[in-house]
C-alpha cells in the first residue's frame, strides 16, 4: 500500500498512522524525520538539507521530492509507505507526482481525513505528548491509563488555542487545494474523522478495501 496522509491539525493523523502502518507493515515517512535521519547518516542530500537549515531556509521542493524519492526506495518500502506531511501544496503534489511517475511508482490512495473546524480546535487544545515514547494522548478522549504516562505528559507549544487557529488557516490556504488535485486522479479516500480513534479507523479500512 503507497499512501499519502492528509488532514487539518487535530484531525488525528497520528493516531491513525500508528494504526495504518501497522496493518499494512509499511514505513510512517514524515519529512522531518527523513530529514533527521538522511542528516544524521550524512547522505549526500542530508548535507544538503542541513546546509539550507543552518541558514535558517526552507529546504527547495525539489530536494525534498530528491529526498522522498530515495527513502522510498529503500528495501523497508518493498510492501509500500505512508508520506506523512508531504505534500502540502498544490505545487509541491504536482511535482511529485511527475517524479514519482518518472520512477515508476504508483500511489495506491491519497486518505483524508475529515474534521470540521469547531471542534478541531478542542481536540488540540486538550493534546498531550508522552516526551518518552512520542506517543500523543487526549486528556478527555484518549487518557492514558498508566498515572506515570500521565504525570510526565507534556502539553506543546504549537498545541495552543491561537497556534490551532493559525495553522486550520494555513492549511486552508495550502494544502486543502490538493484534495481536488488527487481527487481528479481518482485517489482520495474521503475518512470522517469525527468519532472515535476505532470508529475513524474501521471507516478507513474500508475505504481502502
Amino acid at each position: 500500500m503507497r499512501m499519502i496522509l492528509v488532514g487539518p491539525p487535530g484531525a488525528g493523523k497520528g493516531t491513525q498512522a500508528a494504526r495504518l502502518v501497522e496493518t499494512h507493515a509499511i514505513p510512517h515517512i514524515s519529512t522531518g524525520d527523513m530529514f533527521r535521519a538522511a542528516v544524521t547518516a550524512g547522505t549526500e542530500l542530508g548535507k544538503r538539507a542541513d546546509a539550507y537549515m543552518q541558514r535558517g531556509e526552507l529546504v527547495p521542493d525539489s530536494l525534498v521530492i530528491e529526498m522522498v524519492l530515495e527513502r522510498i526506495q529503500q528495501p523497508d518500502c518493498a510492501n509500500g509507505f505512508m508520506l506523512d506531511g508531504f505534500p502540502r501544496t498544490t505545487p509541491q503534489a504536482q511535482a511529485l507526482d511527475d517524479a514519482l511517475s518518472s520512477a515508476g511508482i504508483e500511489l495506491d490512495a491519497v486518505v483524508l481525513i475529515e474534521v470540521p473546524d469547531e471542534l478541531l480546535e478542542a481536540r488540540v487544545i486538550h493534546r498531550r505528548q508522552d516526551p518518552e515514547t512520542g506517543a500523543i494522548y487526549h486528556l478527555l478522549n484518549n487518557p492514558p491509563t498508566d498515572e506515570a504516562v500521565r504525570a510526565r505528559l507534556v502539553h506543546r507549544k504549537d498545541d495552543t488555542a491561537e497556534a490551532c487557529r493559525a495553522r486550520i488557516e494555513k492549511y486552508h490556504a495550502d494544502t486543502a487545494p490538493i484534495v481536488p488535485f488527487y481527487g481528479a486522479r481518482g485517489l482520495l479516500k474521503r475518512i470522517d474523522g469525527v468519532g472515535s480513534p476505532d470508529d475513524v479507523e474501521v471507516r478507513i479500512k474500508a475505504a481502502l478495501a
